[in-house]
């Protein structure tokens, strides 16, 4: 499986950034997909995570009620919808594949329960 997100840029405090992570592979729906970030000087965090058949969220506290993660199957393609974005959110956004997370038991939150990484997305807000 192979990952790549892309979509990020810089935006204004307040404003709204799109993510995508395509991923490619046989069996691409299989897996649960999570967004990570990492600021300047800062461990990887962890933003939100998506079950296999994107019935199923989690999201970390910097994202709750901001940002919204969604899948489309078809398109093997996962999104990551910013809202009121703050010039904290200034991260790379990683998107990756862990394919034994089970999202409903609290899965996805941590680095380590995922196999695959994709390259990351520069996303920048300015205050």
């Amino acid at each position: 499986v192979q990952l790549q997100a892309y979509g990020g840029g810089l935006v204004q405090a307040g404003g709204s950034l799109r993510l995508s992570c395509a991923v490619s592979g046989r069996t691409a729906g299989s897996y649960a997909i999570g967004w990570f970030r990492q600021a300047p000087g800062k461990e990887r965090e962890f933003v939100v995570v998506i079950d296999w058949s994107g019935t199923v969220t989690s999201y970390g506290e910097s994202a709750k009620g901001r940002f919204t993660i969604s899948r489309d199957n078809a398109k093997d393609t996962v999104f990551l919808q910013m809202n009121s974005l703050k010039p904290e959110d200034t991260a790379v956004y990683f998107c990756a594949a862990g394919f034994y997370i089970v999202v409903p038991e609290n899965g996805g939150k941590r680095e380590d329960e995922y196999e695959h990484w994709g390259q990351g997305t520069q996303v920048t807000v300015s205050s």
